[in-house]
């Protein structure tokens, strides 16, 4: 059994380490929690036994480029039928930003996980050497070793280190993950005898085993500790050894703990505290890029749709010209007109052609753009390409806009909008990271001691050297379990206790990069002071835009039926001889450019509206976005399209005769 006092050393050194590694071992689990677990993009942990599933690599699923199955449910002979709804739900499933801005969580998420392992950040090296050894006292090297004395030898290695080093700012935290390591080394050694008194022979022929395990565990609170073991078994060819072959195990408990710089679990928890706020800011930053998808696909819809009606006034003027030319050359026929009325008409007609072309190619562009939003290849998939989008919705304007008081429209922008909670975010990143930069400036006081038992055991000789002869000591005499005996009665102890201290002459460096982070921190401060201020102004500018649009919506609606009611009299004028064709044609110039107004209004009021939401953060509530549903890239809510579906227009006017 262990000695009482063994025990009560291992028994210090949990009750010093157990409370942070129980505060490591309770991380917060809502990380893993919000992990994203979509089969299409997220790594798949290998499925083996646990063994040695850490040490399988998990598998990343490739890039997903095709669209979802939706957006061919939605065309019909050629035609996309879209709702406002369904080019929603076709941005959330195929666009390429989304995609592109899901993976960032979940690399954020896999960081977290590589915090949580401790130790040094990426890039930051660290050594380790391993070189066989005798213990002392063990054959005679060991015995010329306790003795002090150096015999040299040609067959070392030596290995040096490079000159540079990348270090992190701030004191390390000690590696959480459990390190387990083993070695075994066989050697065969001849090493030359200058001084044979010893050895009795000229040339020392060394068979070895060594065989070591190390446990190590580091926490958070600054510390670690260590459980060795070793053995080392040798077997040379010296007629001095009263003992040969032998076998010599020794077991160790060490524990170090940082008291000044490094101490404290805020120390060591500051990097897994900063990469789990950049988690939380990973998906405020897939909403903010949701939002702005979103909002495009607003702006590119509801533009189709104003080329649409476009399109539908411009076809209607066009009619009205060529019935008005006709009604021209019957009266130039008759006599009743003269030539230079009837080029006139023709004019306005060549105009409204025009006037048409453009319209038809406005819709085409604007098609492509929404093209490009809803599908992961755009045009680049021939089905998508050459299907024309029909939209089904119109704008719609409210007869009031009901908004509720300013004051609440600002508290819901400064709760609601992501980016500005991201910039509380990055900001108490930083503040947590600086608890490390602060840390640092101490200087190094680091407690540390230790426990090792040690044992011999071996086959005995007796040996005659001058006359003398030596035996060995009968408590010596055996194999590993007599060594292992020795080791764990105890019989041979050695205890370690101690401080090491160290200070930095000056310390600028660690001074500075404790002024740099606080520097960084206040331009920070500053920075989302001004942005949530700003946000404050865009909310009065897109309330002061929305009423302007309503404004000007509404002086459109008035100008048009004015401009309605004037060419209709104009005509009538026309038909009794009391007007002229320049007349007719200049009122339809002008209704012509009422409707066109009354669509632009009708857009302004739109952008005005969608301008409003993004301002106050309720995008995504205002179309029925479900975020979990943008995250996975499958939207729950099926498309359904009317029993009756509109006619699409053609893609160019059609040639009067």
């Amino acid at each position: 059994m262990l000695s009482l006092k063994f025990q009560r050393a291992v028994a210090l050194a949990l009750c010093v380490f157990w409370p942070a590694s129980l505060s490591w071992a309770q991380m917060d689990k809502k990380i893993e929690e919000q992990m994203y677990q979509d089969p299409a993009i997220h790594p798949e942990e290998p499925k083996a036994p646990w063994l040695w599933r850490p040490y399988l690599a998990p598998a990343v699923p490739p890039i997903r480029m095709n669209n979802s199955p939706r957006v061919r449910d939605l065309i019909r002979g050629g035609n996309m039928y879209l709702s406002l709804q369904d080019a929603i739900s076709l941005a959330l499933e195929n666009n390429i930003d989304i995609e592109v801005a899901r993976y960032s969580p979940i690399v954020q998420a896999w960081t977290v996980e590589r915090s949580e392992a401790g130790g040094a950040l990426p890039g930051v090296p660290s050594n380790a050497t391993q070189a066989s050894s005798v213990a002392s006292g063990q054959g005679v090297l060991g015995s010329e070793a306790a003795a002090g004395v150096s015999v040299p030898s040609g067959n070392g290695v030596t290995r040096a280190g490079g000159n540079s080093s990348v270090a992190q700012i701030g004191p390390q935290t000690q590696t959480l993950d459990p390190v387990i390591q083993e070695s075994t080394t066989f050697s065969h050694r001849d090493t030359l005898q200058p001084d044979s008194l010893l050895s009795q022979t000229i040339s020392l022929i060394d068979n070895a085993r060594a065989y070591s395990g190390t446990y190590t565990q580091g926490f958070l609170i600054g510390g670690s500790v260590t459980v060795s073991y070793n053995n080392h078994y040798l077997n040379e060819n010296s007629p001095t050894d009263v003992l040969n072959p032998t076998q010599a195990p020794t077991l160790a408990v060490q524990f170090q703990l940082n008291l000044l710089n490094g101490f404290g679990t805020a120390v060591g928890e500051r990097t897994i505290n900063v990469n789990k706020i950049n988690f939380r800011t990973s998906d405020l930053n897939f909403r903010t890029q949701v939002t702005g998808v979103v909002v495009s696909v607003l702006d590119a819809y509801y533009a189709l749709v104003a080329d649409y009606e476009s399109i539908r006034s411009r076809q209607s003027a066009l009619e009205a010209s060529q019935q008005f030319l006709k009604e021209n050359q019957e009266r130039l026929e008759l006599g009743t007109l003269a030539e230079l009325d009837v080029t006139t008409a023709q004019s306005q007609l060549a105009a409204s052609e025009q006037d048409l072309v453009n319209s038809t190619s406005g819709l085409v562009q604007d098609e492509v753009t929404l093209k490009s939003l809803i599908s992961r290849n755009g045009v680049g998939d021939p089905v998508v390409a050459g299907a024309r989008i029909v939209p089904l919705d119109h704008i719609v304007i409210p007869d009031h806009d009901d908004l509720p008081p300013m004051k609440t429209l600002i508290e819901s922008a400064l709760l609601g909008r992501a980016d500005l909670q991201a910039e509380k975010n990055a900001i108490l990143a930083s503040d947590t990271s600086a608890i490390g930069t602060k840390n640092g400036i101490l200087p190094t006081l680091v407690a540390f001691g230790g426990e090792s038992q040690a044992g011999t055991a071996g086959v005995p000789h007796v040996v005659n050297f001058e006359g003398q002869v030596s035996t060995a000591n009968p408590y010596f005499v055996g194999g590993l379990t007599t060594a292992l005996g020795q080791v764990f009665r105890r019989n041979f102890p050695t205890d370690t206790a101690g401080a090491y201290f160290s200070a930095t002459f000056r310390n600028q460096a660690a001074q500075a990069d404790y002024g740099i982070d606080q520097l960084s921190l206040r331009q920070q401060q500053l920075g989302a002071a001004k942005d949530f201020k700003q946000a404050e102004v865009d909310v009065l500018n897109a309330v002061v835009a929305l009423r302007q649009a309503r404004a000007r919506y509404q002086a459109a609606i008035a100008n048009h039926k004015l401009e309605e009611q004037l060419l209709d009299a104009e005509q009538k004028r026309f038909k009794l001889g009391a007007s002229t064709p320049y007349n007719v044609i200049s009122q339809q110039r002008d209704l012509a450019a009422a409707v066109s107004t009354e669509i632009a209004a009708e857009v302004s009021y739109s952008s005005a509206q969608i301008g409003l939401d993004q301002a106050t953060g309720r995008t995504l509530l205002a179309n029925h976005v479900n975020i979990t549903e943008a995250r996975s890239g499958q939207v729950k809510e099926p498309s359904t399209l009317p029993a009756v579906l509109p006619a699409p227009i053609p893609p160019t006017p059609p040639v009067p005769q």
